[in-house]
């Protein structure tokens, strides 16, 4: 029997089987279908980013999906610009790019410990280290320093009660955002 990615083993926990297959049977689809030229993918970049699986025993294990998954974003990403340039141009390209790049400074330019609100009750994320993580950021834009779309897509925080801690949903949508600017330019 053939499976598409390596299994976690049968006490550990992995992604559920037949969506991780189903999702990409359907990722394939649409993107063979824009090879061929037709712009009505059923999926596209943001689809993949934001895939989701179930956690089961004897899954699929979780890394190998995951590093499929950064790749087939990249894939989609990268025909998209290609398309683009052709259309407008690289300048164009940039010039998108950077728009969207603009969204994200205004939190980036907050002083650190106020980026993002803090949860309503409970534990959020470690104010600290997601200021850390957002201090990279401003010194990828503004001095050309080192970051990939892949570190800051696996980057994980501590839990900190909500007195020290951001909100994590608005902190993993801005991450997401984040993420789909490196993507574009790598």
């Amino acid at each position: 029997m053939t499976t598409m990615f390596p299994p976690a083993g049968r006490w550990r926990t992995g992604y559920d089987r037949a969506q991780v297959e189903e999702f990409f049977t359907r990722a394939r689809a649409a993107y063979e279908s824009g090879e061929k030229g037709t712009p009505t993918d059923s999926l596209d970049e943001n689809d993949v980013r934001t895939a989701a699986f179930d956690l089961v025993r004897d899954g699929y294990a979780t890394a190998a999906v995951d590093a499929a998954l950064d790749r087939l974003e990249a894939a989609f990403v990268q025909r998209r610009r290609t398309r683009f340039v052709a259309e407008h141009g690289e300048a164009a390209w940039m010039d998108r790019i950077a728009d969207l790049a603009t969204t994200l400074y205004p939190r980036l330019l907050r002083p650190a410990g106020q980026r993002f609100r803090a949860p309503e009750s409970g534990r959020g994320y470690d104010r600290d280290a997601v200021d850390a993580v957002l201090e990279r950021l401003v010194a990828y834009f503004d001095d050309g320093g080192e970051l990939t779309s892949g570190e800051l897509r696996s980057t994980t925080f501590p839990s900190a009660r909500a007195s020290r801690a951001y909100h994590e949903g608005t902190v993993d949508a801005y991450l997401d955002r984040a993420v789909e600017v490196l993507v574009a330019v790598e």
